[in-house]
């Protein structure tokens, strides 16, 4: 016999239920490795807030606690700590994936937070490198070091492929089709696509594992099918590759913010200007979204205006 959708005989202590909704989003879901510790970090920072609001220990609160007037107030309480909106709807995001889990297996008689709307997002324009900058963060490493070599590889497949970096450091050898320009990336969701190499990347590449990975493998006992390695013969994270190009801007004294995805971003912009259509960009990106791919558009104006003067019968 069951009560309000709760299954009989079941703990149905929201504590218990995170781990195997995080369970349910790896296996069924194909969660990323950084998607399941970002909801797990979202998740328990919400159950501290319903402890602290329903004055109970944090292992005892029950599923049944969650609620619309509850969730407003986990959302006031958001703002009042000045998180951005971006945040905040990451974290309800996070929540709302968890409810509709929790109706899924009903331990939820309905979905109580179905009505609450998340905080519109402020729309920021992705930082971008001109060509200029990338040229010279590319020309940065030093090629006569192990490295430096791995650096040059590393910096030439972000531009060039327009890889993520989760993507980049999950690049195995068996992934590489040099021959052919190509690269097997698995993305979001494991979804496999073809990310293509220009011949400057195709070179970084040849070159690093020619000279620069046999030294840094040779540092490791167990041989290692990861592609880009760090010095002790490991599969670099993507903490390093930040820390790679954070190397590198200071060095150069490039005075913005560069992160991998700036490299991304710069990928995208740059093949729109020079008159990729939108469509194989979304491709090259591995965006199911066109619209996700569109806001690339925005960083072509001056491509755009220069078309117009140099077309248009009224200029």
């Amino acid at each position: 016999m069951t009560e309000m959708g709760v299954e009989s005989g079941r703990d149905t202590r929201l504590v218990n239920e995170v781990p195997a909704f995080l369970a349910y989003l790896r296996v069924e879901k194909t969660a990323s490795p950084l998607t399941l510790v970002s909801y797990r970090t979202d998740l328990d920072q919400y159950l501290d807030f319903m402890a602290g609001f329903k004055g109970m220990d944090k292992t005892a609160v029950p599923v049944a606690c969650i609620d619309n007037l509850t969730t407003r107030q986990y959302i006031a309480e958001m703002y009042r700590h000045e998180l951005s909106r971006a945040t905040i709807a990451r974290k309800m995001a996070a929540l709302r994936s968890f409810v509709r889990y929790l109706c899924r297996e009903n331990l939820l008689d309905g979905n109580p937070i179905v009505n609450i709307s998340t905080p519109r997002q402020e729309k920021k324009l992705p930082r971008f490198l001109y060509p200029m900058e990338v040229r010279m963060l590319l020309e940065a490493p030093d090629p006569k070091t192990p490295g430096g070599l791995r650096d040059k590889a590393i910096l030439e497949t972000l531009y060039a492929a327009g890889v993520r970096v989760s993507e980049l450091v999950g690049i195995n050898l068996d992934d590489l089709d040099l021959r052919e320009g190509w690269i097997m990336i698995l993305g979001k969701g494991r979804k496999q696509r073809l990310a293509p190499l220009g011949a400057k990347s195709k070179r970084a590449i040849v070159n690093y594992m020619d000279r620069g990975r046999p030294v840094l493998l040779a540092r490791n006992s167990t041989s290692n099918p990861a592609l880009f390695l760090n010095r002790f013969g490991n599969r670099l994270t993507a903490r390093s590759i930040r820390n790679i190009i954070n190397k590198y801007v200071e060095q150069l004294a490039l005075h913005q913010k560069v992160s991998p995805h700036t490299f991304r971003h710069s990928f995208a912009t740059h093949l729109l200007n020079n008159g990729a259509d939108l469509r194989s960009v979304q491709e090259l990106l591995g965006h199911v979204k066109l619209s996700t791919t569109q806001i690339y558009t925005h960083l072509t104006k001056d491509r755009i205006k220069t078309i117009h003067e140099e077309n248009h019968p009224r200029r």
